[in-house]
């Protein structure tokens, strides 16, 4: 393979010898790392520290912002500076040490993003409480299930989703023993879990309840337990994933090692909108990176409908999203340039392509087009606020196509990214004005080892010409294990080595492409094995279809699928052909599902796919799959499970012909 420009190559390959133990690549590292991981930021070993310092640093900067609810309305954009949040992290640290909850104690949050959720993240910080984060969108089953097996004995809850919290007291006030809203709480609410032994308190009644009470910040080792972070579960219970102090300090550390090393360090006037779930360990991480050099963190009011108006509030200079957010705003764009008349659309596409010719033959995209910038680009810009300069990706694969319309009229650097919650998100970040790494998450991290094993049942083979295998991760940022699954902890993590479950690419330049996952696989009738995950991937290319779920049964020899089409793309076509219906109607004419089928084969013969690979019958839900229906996790990721048994019926039909 050709010498890689962004990693060394620190051990050698491993052939097995035995037939039961699959082959393992190199093992490569960062080319910044070559002579040693990078050392923790100076004073910082905890993430008290992270804030402490900055604190100390930049008192008066604003740090959490959030809007000013008014008659139930949103009003004006308020802030709180570095010094206004450490005088109430201190209040919140007290009251919670008067409940009797010490170091090592369990303390849960479940609510959307706000500044109170950092709030009582950072007491957590700095007692030594364990940080069960609890994601939004969760009922009240996974809430119990969370709190049971946690044993949290304290929780902080955003007002709304008190009623879920309270059905749970039956089974959960063995542990649950205090309540804290983030708004106000009813009498009634009180009363319900007086019933149990529950106290409960409204977020200012909190606040007074530890006025009186002495006590010390107690001592913090890096290799404390900083947070159990439950995954969202995609086939089974959600397990806990317990991350250290030393873990999250390792990943700030090296990202903003990282980013100084190319003169893109985060700086203290920068602005970030946290709407991605603070549960996650991707926004978590995010923000403590932010906290770090004393920039400023605003939320979102939880309206994915009013995300742009968010965006023009803020604006902000770093946005982070997952691909689903950024195939919308993709979409619009386009919409809105196919929509703008002759002129407009000739215009633009004369400076698209002059600007991608420029930024491939290496110019920086600042340096690409200026003129057109100005002229052209500079509207994207600002429905994004007016000033983005970065925009980070990650969760799932990005498409190409996206990544690289993006990089050119956003006037920002758009970057993917790889990580899990076990090896503490930032695994590997790719790098701006690299044109080459479009498609990739780019290089690992300056702070991890990485190799590809061999995974011989679907055919990748970690030391053939272009390699392909398991990504196994090595490395200070990993987890220390899943709580209370000792079993699971030693099924994933093999002599120090993370086993991810994700099958990646090695580039020839030492970028990794993400391109299957080694669960999602299945064997036809005929003996062929099928990489559901990467046909999606595929597939997913065709502008006509917004998702897809591929589904194989191994008694059949074919595959079929339940696809979300393109509202716009859909409506357009049907016009254009005289096909008569409103979305819904369209979506179960066989007319329009042969036209889907037809793009989809279309794509499928592009690609070289293989003719069992083919999708031979389809069904079109005009309603995207979602988490209503538990269909997604919280980080959109296909429950396939709960979507065969969702569309059981409609999965029999396609493979009797009778859809």
């Amino acid at each position: 393979m050709a010498e890689k420009k962004f990693v060394v190559e620190i051990e050698r390959a491993k052939e097995s010898r035995d037939e039961r133990k699959p082959s393992v690549g190199p093992v490569y590292r960062n080319v910044l790392a070559k002579d040693g991981f990078p050392p923790l930021l100076q004073g910082m070993e905890t993430c008290w520290d992270i804030f402490r310092m900055s604190v100390e640093k930049f008192p008066n900067n604003q740090m959490l912002g959030y809007y000013k609810i008014v008659d139930g309305k949103a009003g004006n954009f308020v802030w709180l500076t570095y010094k206004d949040v450490y005088g109430i992290v201190m209040k919140v640290g007290a009251s919670i040490r008067s409940c009797g909850v010490n170091k090592g104690g369990r303390c849960g949050i479940y609510g959307a993003n706000c500044p109170e959720w950092v709030i009582s993240m950072q007491a957590c910080n700095a007692h030594g409480l364990y940080c069960v984060p609890l994601y939004d969108s969760l009922g009240a089953s996974a809430v119990e299930f969370i709190i049971c097996h946690a044993e949290v004995s304290i929780a902080f809850v955003e007002e709304k989703k008190i009623p879920e919290v309270l059905k749970t007291l039956a089974n959960t006030m063995k542990y649950l023993k205090t309540l804290v809203s983030f708004g106000n709480v009813t009498t009634e609410q009180q009363e319900a879990a007086k019933r149990f032994g529950l106290v409960m308190y409204s977020w200012d009644e909190f606040l007074l309840l530890g006025t009186t009470q002495q006590c010390d910040i107690p001592a913090k080792r890096k290799t404390d337990i900083c947070t159990i972070m439950y995954t969202s579960g995609t086939t089974s219970e959600p397990k806990g994933v317990m991350i250290s102090h030393e873990t999250i300090v390792t990943v700030v550390s090296g990202v903003n090692y990282s980013l100084e090393s190319i003169n893109e360090e985060l700086r203290e006037s920068d602005v970030y909108l946290s709407y991605l779930p603070l549960a996650h360990i991707f926004d978590r991480v995010l923000e403590e990176l932010l906290v770090s050099v004393g920039a400023s963190i605003g939320y979102w009011r939880g309206d994915i409908k009013l995300l742009s108006e968010d965006i023009r509030e803020l604006k902000p200079t770093i946005f982070c999203a997952v691909p689903r957010v950024l195939d919308r705003i993709y979409s619009g764009l386009k919409e809105k340039i196919s929509s703008g008349g002759l002129v407009k659309r000739a215009l633009f596409n004369i400076a698209y392509s002059y600007k991608l010719q420029n930024m491939r033959k290496g110019y920086k995209h600042e340096e690409a087009a200026p003129s057109f910038d100005k002229i052209v680009f500079s509207k994207v810009k600002e429905g994004l606020g007016g000033n983005i300069r970065l925009i980070l990706s990650g969760g799932a694969p990005l498409a190409p196509c996206v990544e690289t319309f993006l990089r050119v009229v956003t006037c920002a650097h758009v970057l993917q990214g790889y990580g899990l919650t076990e090896s503490c998100a930032a695994s590997f970040v790719a790098k701006p004005n690299e044109m080459s790494m479009i498609g990739t998450v780019g290089p690992p991290a300056p702070n991890v080892d990485v190799c590809l094993e061999s995974v011989p049942e679907m055919g990748y083979d970690a030391l053939s010409s272009i390699p392909r295998g398991e990504i196994c991760i090595r490395g200070s940022t990993l987890f220390t294990g899943y709580y209370k699954r000792e079993d699971l902890t030693k099924e994933v993590t093999v002599d120090g080595w993370f086993h991810t479950g994700d099958i990646g690419e090695w580039q020839s330049d030492g970028c990794m492409k993400i391109i299957d996952r080694k669960k999602n696989i299945f064997k036809l009738s005929q003996g062929e094995y099928v990489s559901v995950e990467n046909l999606e991937n595929i597939y997913g290319l065709s502008s006509e279809i917004d998702a897809i779920w591929i589904y194989g049964n191994s008694f059949k020899s074919f595959l079929v699928a339940v696809v979300n089409p393109n509202k716009q793309a859909l409506e357009f076509w049907a016009e254009e052909n005289g096909v008569a219906g409103n979305f819904c109607s369209l979506c179960q004419n066989p007319e329009v599902k042969a036209y889907i089928l037809g793009q989809l084969n279309r794509v499928a013969k592009e690609s070289k796919l293989k003719g069992f690979e083919f999708i031979k019958a389809v069904h079109l839900d005009p309603t995207p799959f979602d988490m209503d229906r538990d269909l997604l996790t919280p980080t959109f990721k296909k429950k396939r499970p709960q979507l065969l048994n969702y569309y059981k019926e409609v999965i029999d039909s396609l493979y009797e012909g009778t859809l």
